[in-house]
């Protein structure tokens, strides 16, 4: 899977597993903050949004990925879960 593909998908799990009525996937930029961003998520959602990424992808997520940034975009929780998690390589 491409890493455009990646981000994409990225959005759409959230906005419908966090159910953000009104809010397009195609809307939400790459390097937009995902905490206290125009998303407007707080730490609760991120670790739901933990959660599913883990089910999702199946990775685990430790207190290391959460403090070294790991949501603070879609950019870099791609890069994550194309690192550590199961997604097919391009």
């Amino acid at each position: 899977m491409e890493t455009s593909e990646l981000r994409k998908e990225l959005k759409v799990l959230l906005v419908q597993r966090l159910r953000l009525r009104g809010v397009d996937p195609a809307s939400i930029g790459d390097d937009d903050p995902l905490l206290d961003g125009p998303l407007g998520l707080d730490s609760i959602d991120l670790l739901e949004l933990a959660l599913v990424i883990e089910g999702a992808y199946g990775l685990k997520i430790g207190d290391e990925e959460l403090a070294e940034g790991l949501f603070d975009s879609i950019g870099s929780l791609a890069d994550i879960v194309r690192a550590k998690g199961r997604v097919p390589r391009a």
